[in-house]
């Protein structure tokens, strides 16, 4: 699944090029805010954003399919792809507010959990790619992904928990989102280039 694999890549890395141009063109700046307020309405940019996102997703979902042999892997893939796709398709309101600081609108809540669920169940992807993949670099692969992403998904947990909107949850929230795409493109590259063992 060669091709799958390299369409993983290039699909996340257009995706994710594509909300960076979203971003840093934008009003708000690369470092204000949540990345989801690109694609709220009224941003000049929202539409370039969202669909750089369901891009993303698209390459995830390819990845999926193209680690379809490890079927946990696979699975969790795909529904990390959906829930992207889900937050590029349901966008926050403006300055995308969160309970408990902000008051919240039903689409900012189904927003935030699928960006955040499916952030959640990425890293258990990793995890079963650590656990479960024969060919050790791409578990090595994982393992270094899974000791950047855990804790700084958990310093963003606690941010948006106990302090709400602040510029180092912005500041985390961009690193995770770094970590999770190098992963992404790395993964379909070396999967595509190194086959298992027979």
């Amino acid at each position: 699944m060669s091709r799958a694999s390299f369409g993983a890549a290039l699909g996340v890395a257009a995706g994710a090029v594509t909300m960076l141009v979203a971003l840093v063109v934008g009003p708000r700046g690369w470092w204000d805010g949540y990345v989801s307020e690109a694609g709220t309405g009224g941003q000049p940019y929202a539409i370039t954003y969202r669909s750089g996102l369901v891009l993303l997703a698209v390459g995830v979902a390819l990845l999926g399919l193209a680690l379809r042999r490890m079927r946990l892997v696979s699975a969790s893939l795909v529904i990390a792809a959906v829930l992207a796709a889900t937050s590029g398709l349901v966008a926050c309101s403006d300055t995308c507010p969160l309970p408990p600081y902000e008051p919240s609108t039903p689409a900012d809540i189904v927003h935030a959990t699928a960006s955040v669920v499916g952030m959640i169940v990425l890293a258990a992807a990793m995890v079963l790619i650590w656990f479960t993949d024969p060919r050790p670099v791409m578990r090595r692969l994982a393992a270094g992904a899974l000791v950047l992403v855990v804790p700084l998904g958990a310093a963003l947990g606690a941010t948006m928990l106990f302090v709400g909107r602040s510029d180092f949850g912005a500041v985390v929230e961009r690193l995770v989102l770094i970590v999770a795409v190098s992963w992404l493109v790395g993964a379909g590259l070396v999967n595509g280039l190194v086959r298992p063992s027979r």
